[in-house]
């Protein structure tokens, strides 16, 4: 079987303090800490088992889990695993690069998002640096509010041309042609953001290919959708995988209308979906012809040409 794993366990700290983040300078008490090691090791520990599987596996806390010891361990160990295709965690990179020496960088990946109020921007583009000479496989971005235009356009310039720099519009935050202008200008893939997608009925590999997984074990099609499908440890969840069409009004979020059907994403994210690499034609922006699928416009529900 192949599956896709999206997995956040108790962890609700981040060292940051983005104003628009509810987990901003959270602390997470001693308890809870243990707890969330506790779950991820008994996480890694399934994942290391299903060798009759093919995992993929990204690890989407809601705070901030390099900084932590056993997230770093877990994607380690899980980089070695001939049956993992790839393990990847979303990170602000505030955390040291030297423990990646150890993991498999075949199978290891970082989805990086930078926050131009909460760290210095030569100590992340430095990181970044770090990164690209040890050869990690990695993508950069950046909320896109007004004000992070101009940091947006200086990692641009100084980040090699192929990493891929993404945009992700600010929560609650419209665009108008003008204003989307620049921000599609840096990122061509910036309109699938700009716009939430209806979803209602539609075809989603949630559920089916992908699912998420909470500290405990209980399985969902997705972050987003809370009924559950069953348990991981037990199984339960097996029999409850099939092809199922999205309950809610709308997606917003790229790690859940990534996987919509009604949308080419895969083909555009083909080999990287969970770090959120895009090929090189369409980091190039070349028009959506050149890609396998068509664009379906989240108004309209007509083929688009936006990139």
């Amino acid at each position: 079987m192949d599956l896709t794993l999206l997995y956040r366990g108790p962890l609700s700290s981040c060292d940051y303090d983005c104003p628009y983040c509810p987990f901003a300078k959270r602390r997470d008490s001693t308890e809870l800490l243990r707890a969330d090691r506790a779950a991820l090791e008994r996480f890694t520990a399934w994942a290391r088992a299903q060798t009759r599987d093919r995992l993929s596996i990204l690890f989407t806390p809601w705070g901030e889990g390099l900084v932590r010891s056993w997230y770093r361990r877990a994607m380690v160990e899980l980089s070695h695993e001939p049956h993992i295709e790839r393990v990847a965690i979303q990170t602000n990179l505030s955390c040291r690069t030297g423990w990646l020496a150890e993991a498999d960088l075949n199978t290891l990946a970082l989805w990086c998002t930078y926050h131009p109020d909460q760290t210095p921007y030569q100590r992340f583009i430095d990181r970044t640096g770090e990164l690209t000479a040890a050869g990690v496989r990695f993508s950069v971005g950046i909320v896109g509010l007004p004000e992070h235009l101009e940091q947006a356009r200086r990692l641009r310039a100084d980040l090699p041309e192929h990493v891929y720099l993404w945009v992700n519009a600010a929560e609650g935050h419209t665009y108008s042609d003008e204003q989307a202008e620049p921000w599609t200008e840096l990122d061509p893939l910036f309109p699938f953001s700009r716009h939430p997608h209806d979803s209602a009925g539609r075809a989603c590999r949630t559920g089916s290919s992908v699912v998420s997984v909470d500290g405990d074990g209980t399985v969902r099609r997705c972050h987003f959708v809370r009924d559950p499908l069953g348990n991981l440890y037990d199984g339960s969840f097996r029999d409850a995988l099939r092809p199922r069409p999205c309950p809610m009004a709308v997606c917003d979020c790229h790690i859940g209308y990534v996987h919509l059907e009604t949308l080419p994403l895969y083909d555009v994210f083909a080999g990287g979906v969970l770090e959120r690499i895009p090929t090189a034609g369409a980091r190039r922006g070349l028009p959506l012809y050149a890609l396998s699928s068509p664009m379906v416009d989240s108004e309209s529900n007509e083929p688009s040409a936006r990139l």
